[in-house]
Order: C-alpha cells, then sequence, then structure tokens
C-alpha cells in the first residue's frame, strides 16, 4: 500500500479498481485528482463508509481469475523467459489457449 500512491502518478484512467487493502484516503485522493473514480469497498473500521460501484467491482474477480488461469502455465508462472518480447508472445499464446477452451 506504501507505493500505491507513487505507482498510478503519472497514469489517467475512468475507474480504478482495487481490493479493501487499497482503501486509503491519500490514494483516494490521488485517483479523483488524476480524473478517475475509485472503485474500492471501504474497510469495515472505518466510521465513513463511502460508496462504490458494487457492479463494476464485481468485474475484478474476472480479472483475478484470470490471472490465476494463466499461472497455471509453468512458464509464465516462473518467468522462464528473460526477455519481454519472448515471456508476452508466450502470455499471448496462453490466453488464446484458454479463450478457445
Amino acid at each position: 500500500m506504501k507505493q500505491a500512491v507513487s505507482l498510478i502518478t503519472g497514469f489517467s484512467a475512468d475507474y480504478v479498481i482495487a481490493d479493501r487493502a487499497y482503501d486509503a484516503d491519500s490514494l483516494m485522493d490521488a485517483i479523483l485528482e488524476a480524473g478517475g473514480e475509485p472503485v474500492i469497498p471501504p474497510r469495515r473500521h472505518r466510521k465513513h463508509q463511502h460508496p462504490y460501484d458494487k457492479e463494476l467491482y464485481k468485474e475484478r474477480n474476472q480479472v483475478e481469475r484470470l490471472f490465476a488461469k494463466l499461472k497455471e502455465f509453468r512458464r509464465i508462472a516462473t518467468r522462464y523467459d528473460k526477455l519481454l518480447a519472448n515471456f508476452l508472445g508466450f502470455v499471448k499464446l496462453a490466453a488464446v489457449i484458454l479463450w478457445l477452451k
């Protein structure tokens, strides 16, 4: 969480979707300043439970599942390829294989 604000600095997005662990005022402010809308559920201990788009947050699960399926390919999970072009090529190939299933 400490590096989240510095990671998104310089990027712009309509929505930033993250899990509860990223519910911090500093990150929310940085997203709003960049012109985006944070889709982050509030932590349970917050006094003010801010609203978020629950339907959009559900789509995050699909992305998480895709990463889990991609990591089933040993070559992707262990990052055997040292060159980005080779690694990205195999990620694309694995995505096509998953899509054809």
